[in-house]
């Protein structure tokens, strides 16, 4: 575990925030798919769009619960692909960004 945050707390703080708040809405957005799929007045046709959207939705929840764990466990704010800090910056902007910017350059053209 990677112990030497390079992250203030209130610049963890801020992050948190922003990440409880997404996960507030695709919480919401969730159920409130789950809701139109099992709606009667809902169209088969349509239902199959819904299910994807869920699986979307559900598979964003885990990115943001997972980025969450990491801020508790001060793993947060690593690139995934050389172990770098991501600055502050990238991560206020993007606070599911996984990686430098470097590292996200290479990774898109690979």
């Amino acid at each position: 575990m990677i112990s030497d945050i390079h992250l203030s707390s209130v610049q963890l703080d801020t992050i948190r925030e922003e990440l409880e708040g997404q996960l507030f809405w695709r919480t919401r957005q969730l159920a409130d798919l789950e809701a139109a799929v099992n709606d009667d007045t809902t169209e088969a046709s349509a239902k199959s769009g819904l299910l994807t959207d869920i699986v979307s939705v559900e598979r964003s929840t885990v990115v943001v619960r997972n980025a969450l764990k990491s801020i508790a466990e001060l793993t947060y704010g690593r690139c995934d692909g050389c172990g770098s800090a991501i600055p502050y910056e990238r991560l206020n902007a993007r606070p599911l960004a996984c990686f430098c910017m470097g590292c996200q350059r290479s990774h898109e053209n690979s």
